[in-house]
């Protein structure tokens, strides 16, 4: 798997992360949304840089012009509910993408230390033969990315995929990788050091799904 570390070079992109993990700007929910879809805009240019690309001549009121345009049939798929924010940084820059939804949530069995990844809800185009482009924002254990990917395999074999998270733990990274294709491209923001005996990513920045849209009744 290529893993793409974009924080690994300075860039405005350090502002947005600092500003999700600092435990009193993160309390505004609207702007960690935005600064989570801003990450989104980040990962999706730089992502770009890989597509292929043909040329087109765009004729304007002076005359014509030849200019290189992806010609990726990308499909987007974000996993519900805290991949919402990063679905729509990554759509403002692949507009015209089709769009796939899936839900995928921790089900703790006797304690908070052991869980199995259900998945209820699924919306995906075909997508055979196509750009996948998965975002789920924080790569954790790397359960969630690879439960949510077997999902979608009824749905056709891509071209290509391109995993899309904001921060992830090594561990995860190590798990993903075991579980995809070398040819695969892990795009994120931020490689943390580990997990807890919960599972979940230190110094990370918490639950991003609550932090976005509320506190869940369901733990």
């Amino acid at each position: 798997m290529n893993i793409h570390n974009i924080s690994e070079k300075n860039s405005v992109l350090n502002t947005f992360i600092s500003e999700i993990r600092n435990v009193n700007i993160q309390k505004d929910s609207m702007r960690f949304r935005r600064n989570i879809e801003r990450i989104g805009e980040v990962l999706g240019y730089e992502m770009s840089k890989t597509l292929n690309y043909k040329t087109d001549t765009i004729e304007t009121p002076l005359g014509h012009c030849d200019i290189n345009l992806i010609e990726n049939n990308i499909v987007l798929c974000s996993v519900l509910r805290a991949g919402v924010p990063l679905h729509n940084g990554l759509l403002n820059y692949f507009d015209t993408a089709e769009n796939g939804f899936i839900s995928a949530y921790r089900h703790h069995k006797n304690n908070l230390k052991s869980f199995e990844i259900i998945v209820e809800y699924l919306a995906c185009p075909n997508l055979e033969n196509k750009t996948l482009i998965l975002a789920d924002p924080m790569l954790a254990t790397g359960q969630s990315m690879v439960t949510t990917f077997e999902a979608l395999k009824p749905f056709g074999t891509p071209k290509e995929i391109h995993l899309v998270s904001v921060i992830g733990a090594q561990e995860g990274i190590d798990f993903v990788e075991k579980h995809f294709d070398s040819k695969t491209n892990l795009w994120i923001a931020a490689i943390d050091e580990k997990l807890n005996d919960k599972g979940y990513i230190i110094p990370g920045l918490g639950d991003a799904g609550d932090l976005s849209f509320g506190e869940k009744l369901q733990k």
